[in-house]
């Protein structure tokens, strides 16, 4: 959990931490009973029809994302959940503010939604590569390095509480891989037929930006992590570690 004001340095966040789980079949039996609570604990949030759980995964390719939101949530009524994925936004998303398009696909009372990525990629891939920013139209008075990040953390920090006083809960998942894994992923990708799909020769050129990357994911969960809308930095090497981690935050969360 990255506590509010606080200088994030990953680092210091080991990406292959397990805590006690050295033996894997116990993390997916944890995992399942975690699952199995989660579907109560929906039907109730569904029922009362108050609250919603908004859920934002971010992570660099191949942190296992797609398996995360596969598993963790295999054992919730899809009438209560939804599922987006942001990828490169339309002309049409290009022509209103950076927050427009994912605002459309908040879960209404009583439900989960599930954001795979979201609006920070405006301060993630938009701050690694900046030439984004000029696809985007903006006024060129907005256009400063010094000031356009601070003003868009202070536009999520604002939409955040905004959601919070509406009965929305918000959490904030960054799955934190090791450059050394990535490379074992994409390799696998490669090497396996049925996942040669999953492979996209823009992930390699992403690779070069890494440190890049850390940096701005760095500076963003320092800004952006609230008490009202946490971020937790998720070790990410061992994907079943991983689920049993997220599954748990949401089961508190829940709670």
């Amino acid at each position: 959990l990255v506590k509010e004001g606080s200088k994030v340095n990953l680092k210091n966040h080991p990406t292959d931490f397990t805590g006690d789980y050295t033996d894997k079949k116990q993390a997916v039996k944890d995992l399942e009973k975690n699952v199995a609570r989660m579907r109560e604990l929906q039907d109730v949030l569904y029922a009362q029809d108050k609250y919603s759980l908004l859920i934002i995964i971010q992570a660099m390719d191949a942190a296992g994302k797609d398996g995360a939101i596969r598993h963790v949530m295999s054992g919730v009524n899809p009438q209560g959940c939804q599922v987006f994925s942001f990828k490169h936004p339309s002309a049409t998303e290009l022509d209103h503010d950076f927050l427009w398009r994912t605002t459309q696909c908040l879960p209404e009372r009583g439900r989960i939604g599930l954001f795979n990525r979201s609006y920070y990629e405006e301060v993630l891939i938009a701050r690694v590569h900046p030439e984004i920013l000029l696809s985007q139209a903006l006024p060129d008075e907005l256009l400063n390095e010094k000031t356009i990040w601070t003003n868009r953390y202070r536009s999520i920090l604002d939409l955040e509480s905004h959601l919070y006083r509406n009965g929305t809960r918000i959490i904030k998942l960054f799955l934190h891989l090791s450059k050394e894994e990535q490379r074992n992923r994409f390799i696998n990708r490669i090497e396996d037929p049925e996942k040669n799909w999953k492979f996209s020769m823009a992930d390699i050129e992403e690779r070069k930006f890494w440190k890049q990357y850390m940096q701005a994911y760095e500076a963003c969960l320092s800004a952006t992590s609230t008490k009202i809308a946490p971020w937790y930095v998720v070790p990410a090497d061992d994907k079943k570690n991983t689920r049993l981690i997220i599954s748990q935050v949401i089961l508190d969360t829940f709670k």
